[in-house]
């Protein structure tokens, strides 16, 4: 196998535009060369005031952070609630943990999970 080096620049919101934001990851095709890859999924999101996940996202199989860009975010676990209110707050967690969300005033959040799950 050669290692082949290449770079790649480009815009989240753009290149996600088609993938719910998505804009890393093993479910891209092989012609997006570098964002094409099994090892890490990475989201850029913007939210409206007021969107929501109100369902529980449950049986999840990859480790999560999300990073707060912009706005205020709220997460929410079985057994505990997290807030980010500032630019550069996180939250992680690992796979299996139960979450919703929600997002009162509007915000923008950079989504990492691994590994990537090819759909």
């Amino acid at each position: 196998m050669t290692d082949k080096k290449m770079i790649y620049t480009g815009n989240a919101k753009t290149d996600g535009a088609e993938t719910r934001g998505w804009f890393v990851g093993g479910f891209l095709p092989e012609a997006c060369g570098l964002r094409s890859t099994n090892d890490v999924e990475v989201k850029w999101s913007e939210h409206e005031p007021g969107a929501a996940r109100t369902e529980w996202v449950t049986s999840e199989t990859r480790t999560t952070v999300a990073v707060l860009i912009s706005g205020e975010f709220t997460m929410e676990f079985r057994d505990q609630t997290i807030t980010l209110t500032r630019p550069g707050d996180y939250v992680m967690w690992s796979r299996g943990t139960d979450h919703k969300w929600r997002v009162p005033n509007g915000g923008t959040l950079l989504t990492m999970r691994w590994p990537s799950e090819s759909n």
